[in-house]
């Protein structure tokens, strides 16, 4: 067994040794999507940036206890999503700020959110504004769950097993919190839909 099919693991497996290049490696392919994560959890930037880095440091002070029959990704992510939870809950015991408040910084960093792969023109670039906004607007409004179960699944690639995993629910619940997200997301940009300017696959 000297060869791990997951290249990521195999890094991780270096760290428990103690090498800090390997984690360095696993930082920086994973940070921009862990702060994605983050951020549409929190809604806020500059408090999703420090949620990432409190991701990393616990992964590498757990780095002793990681198996390498677990997956990197979906270890990585379940401590994102815990230490999300936790500051969702600490948001709810401190009511402070409503979680929608910080909404000029979530448009600051819609192009890092969903990046646009193509090249429109003017008029369409207007209508791909509207849309990321609108979706990133629907996205927010989804039950926690259900938004991370899709989040993994369309941005990440996770499979339906690994997002399983990382919500701690079974496959048939995890398929059934897509299930419900996209119906939602169907339902509230319709339009958009309708005229094939995003489409969710099924």
């Amino acid at each position: 067994m000297s060869a791990h099919p997951d290249p990521d693991a195999a890094l991780m497996l270096r760290v428990k040794q103690g090498d800090t290049g390997a984690f360095a490696q696993l930082v920086e392919k994973y940070k921009q999507p862990i702060m994605n994560l983050a951020f549409r959890t929190v809604r806020d930037a500059t408090e999703a940036e420090d949620l990432a880095q409190n991701v990393f440091v616990q992964a590498f002070r757990s780095a002793h206890r990681y198996k390498s029959s677990a997956k990197f990704s979906t270890w990585l992510y379940t401590i994102a999503r815990n230490l999300c939870l936790n500051e969702i809950r600490r948001r709810s015991r401190h009511r402070t700020e409503s979680l929608d408040a910080p909404q000029a910084h979530a448009e600051d960093n819609l192009p890092q959110q969903v990046p646009d792969r193509s090249t429109p023109g003017p008029p369409e670039q207007l209508l791909q504004a509207e849309l990321v906004s609108k979706l990133e607007q629907a996205l927010a409004e989804l039950p926690e769950s259900q938004r991370t179960a899709l989040l993994l699944c369309r941005q990440e690639e996770l499979s339906y097993e690994e997002i399983a995993r990382v919500l701690g629910c079974s496959l048939s619940a995890t398929k059934s919190l897509i299930h419900r997200g996209r119906e939602t997301l169907k339902l509230k940009l319709k339009p958009y839909l309708r005229s094939g300017a995003w489409r969710e696959p099924d």
